[in-house]
């Protein structure tokens, strides 16, 4: 599954894009210094996400929406079309 994918399922179970996930998370205190320990676990206890998926928007949380270019184009199955990821919900993205 893509970085794209992982983020795409995300906002399918809860309903909340990462953009509203990046909100929330500051609203907590949660920024680019916090380890992943407590953002996996508020995703868990509030939105039943497991570790794949937090870990998903533990990334994007802390370091925003780029990746790393080995994903690009890979031809693997975690292989994305850019190495920007769309915050914005998948209805919306221009590289579904």
């Amino acid at each position: 599954m893509s970085f794209q994918a992982y983020l795409d399922n995300i906002e399918t179970k809860t309903g909340l894009t990462p953009r509203q996930f990046i909100d929330l998370a500051r609203e907590k205190g949660f920024d680019e210094t916090t380890k992943a320990t407590p953002i996996v676990q508020w995703l868990a206890d509030d939105y039943g996400l497991g570790r794949g998926h937090a870990m998903a928007l533990v990334h994007v949380i802390t370091k925003g929406p780029q990746i790393s270019d080995k994903h690009v184009d890979s031809g693997s199955t975690h292989s994305d079309p850019s190495n920007t990821l769309w915050l914005d919900g998948k209805a919306t993205n221009p590289n579904p």
